[in-house]
């Protein structure tokens, strides 16, 4: 454990963990100031908008982020590959402009006189997320190695994002403004993302209309389906929780929930990072052993499950001084949320892993079957746990569901149990396990 983190500490991860490590920090920081300069109700109302922007974000993905990385790897030629890649940003171009229009109808529809003020703001926000379409670039630039540059070009631009919040609460411009200044945030990102894509492709041609392929569109947008609405789905399981307790108890609630539980997402980072700069390796083992695969699966899931269990134990220990010394006294209900939601954290740092295999092993209407349960699971247990125990039922929802779709449904498939027994018994000395016709 303490060498995986050294190695971390010295690899080309560092750069990108510390560019999202800082994100996401920012993101918390401004929740917290939030909450103790405007109260619950004002989180509850800034969390439930950024809710409905992550709810968004796998409409507009398509599912395509992990599948064009592994078309654009195995393509004939580079020109076959850049075509792929372009026309997967196209594709996710169109469905943001799209799903966007229809996320502000139903927004406006859902919430129409508390959040009137905040429209213009939404608005802003889910046309920036348009550009999250050119995050494929950056998918793109890790295969290749090349972290550095573009983790602390975000870093920069980050600062300075946060910076921009920060006056936008200063001068008391409220939540609305904030909304403007992620919208912009997410199209500078963006371009960002495009410019060192061309930076380390030289020779590449512009993004233009006349690189589509609808050949290629079709044979992306068939294989990512599965994977699309999974990640729809894992979103409402992650999600949803907020948006029930706002409608079953009351915004201040929600804003409570939101708060707390901004705590334990901030760790989710970690294994998102790790996963994304280890895939690439993960992939490449695969292609060349099962058994080795395996082995490289088992010391990064051990790694990780260390790394959850020891985050979790410290905060379930520090919540009770540790929430309202950061939020404010108005807080209180939320130390015992946070101690059952933190657990949450230890099968989502696994499900990282889990994700990228049925992807690399071609399991992927698995990953949607998970996510699918996980969010009726999470539904009705949030429906039968809220009007009980309030928030916390809430968190207990949250626990029960992640852990589900996180990991136990790996024991419903065959073909999964019989993995992880191969994961078991993968031994570093010779093949001691082949891997499975399909």
């Amino acid at each position: 454990m303490v060498k995986f983190l050294i190695k971390v500490a010295k690899a080309k991860a560092v750069a990108l963990l510390g560019e999202r490590l800082v994100k996401l920090a920012a993101g918390a920081l401004i929740t917290i100031i939030v909450a103790r300069m405007l109260g619950p109700e004002a989180t509850g109302y800034y969390a439930i908008v950024m809710t409905w922007s992550a709810f968004l974000a796998p409409l507009a993905n398509l599912g395509l982020n992990n599948l064009v990385q592994k078309s654009v790897q195995s393509a004939a030629d580079p020109r076959t590959g850049q075509q792929i890649l372009f026309t997967a940003t196209w594709l996710r171009l169109i469905a943001g402009f799209v799903f966007a229009a229809l996320m502000f109808v139903g927004f406006s529809w859902y919430l129409p006189t508390e959040f009137e003020p905040y429209q213009l703001g939404a608005a802003v926000l889910f046309v920036g997320q348009l550009f999250n379409a050119f995050i494929l670039f950056e998918y793109h630039q890790n295969y290749l190695g090349h972290f550095r540059t573009l983790a602390y070009s975000k870093l920069g631009l980050g600062i300075i994002g946060l910076v921009a919040k920060l006056a936008v609460l200063w001068y008391g411009l409220g939540i609305g403004a904030l909304f403007w200044v992620v919208g912009l945030e997410f199209a500078a990102t963006g371009l960002l993302q495009y410019q060192i894509y061309k930076g380390h492709n030289k020779d590449s041609g512009r993004l233009t209309p006349a690189w589509f392929n609808w050949q290629h569109g079709k044979e992306l947008l068939h294989r990512s389906s599965w994977l699309w609405v999974s990640g729809i789905l894992s979103v409402v399981y992650l999600r949803i929780d907020l948006i029930m307790i706002e409608r079953l108890i009351d915004i201040e609630a929600a804003g409570v929930y939101a708060a707390v539980s901004r705590i334990s997402e901030l760790w989710y980072v970690i294994p998102a990072t790790l996963a994304v700069r280890y895939y690439p390796e993960l992939l490449k083992s695969h292609q060349v052993s099962w058994s080795g695969y395996l082995l490289l699966l088992r010391k990064y899931t051990g790694y990780f499950f260390a790394m959850a269990l020891t985050i979790a134990v410290v905060i379930f220990i520090v919540a009770p001084p540790l929430v309202p010394l950061i939020f404010g006294d108005k807080f209180q209900a939320g130390i015992s949320v946070l101690q059952i939601h933190i657990w949450a954290g230890v099968f989502i740092f696994i499900r990282y892993l889990i994700g990228q295999h049925l992807i690399i092993t071609g399991q992927e209407p698995l990953s949607l079957a998970s996510h699918g349960i996980g969010a009726v699971l999470n539904v009705l247990l949030n429906w039968w746990l809220i009007p009980i125990m309030g928030i916390d039922g809430a968190a207990w929802a949250t626990l029960i569901s992640y852990a589900y779709a996180s990991f136990f449904f790996l024991f419903f498939s065959g073909r999964t149990r019989r993995q992880l027994w191969q994961l078991i018994k993968v031994k570093r000395a010779g093949v001691v396990v082949e891997k499975e016709t399909v």
